[in-house]
């Protein structure tokens, strides 16, 4: 089962470059505005995923007592959602998709260790070993030759 995961996480990593060069495209039809082209990306976003929930899911059910059932800090994604995308744009159009996407994922991965290192928010805690380090390590170095070449 875990192999499934892996793939679609495959399959969804493709499209972190392409949602980047399609937003990089709209922000120029948008008078070269990033902000404009983020706000536009999330509306379309919002759509889909209003259709998907009022036709697949719970409806906004579970929102009325949300406020009630977690930290406060758990309504958050959106707007780290909102400056990844807009970042993306300004990174994609200044870096390339390779450059961007190299260092990205290299503070995802540091990010990702002192996560489980710590288990910050609600991660399980998997302590950091060397082998791990050699990873990240291994990773930022990629992330300069990316860069130099």
């Amino acid at each position: 089962m875990k192999s499934f995961y892996i793939l679609l996480a495959l399959a969804v990593g493709v499209f972190v470059p392409l949602q980047a060069g399609v937003n990089v495209r709209l922000k120029l039809a948008l008078g070269n505005d990033p902000m404009s082209a983020a706000f536009v990306s999330f509306a379309v976003g919002t759509v889909v995923l209003g259709a998907w929930v009022f036709s697949w899911g719970s409806g906004l059910g579970g929102l009325v007592g949300a406020v009630d059932r977690g930290p406060w800090w758990m309504w958050t994604g959106g707007v780290m959602g909102a400056f990844f995308v807009a970042s993306t744009i300004v990174l994609a159009a200044n870096l390339g998709a390779a450059s961007m996407l190299v260092w990205v994922i290299a503070s995802q991965l540091m990010a990702g260790v002192l996560m489980d290192h710590y288990g910050l928010v609600g991660y399980a805690v998997r302590e950091v070993s060397p082998l791990r380090l050699v990873g990240v390590g291994f990773l930022v170095a990629g992330a300069v030759l990316v860069q130099k070449f």
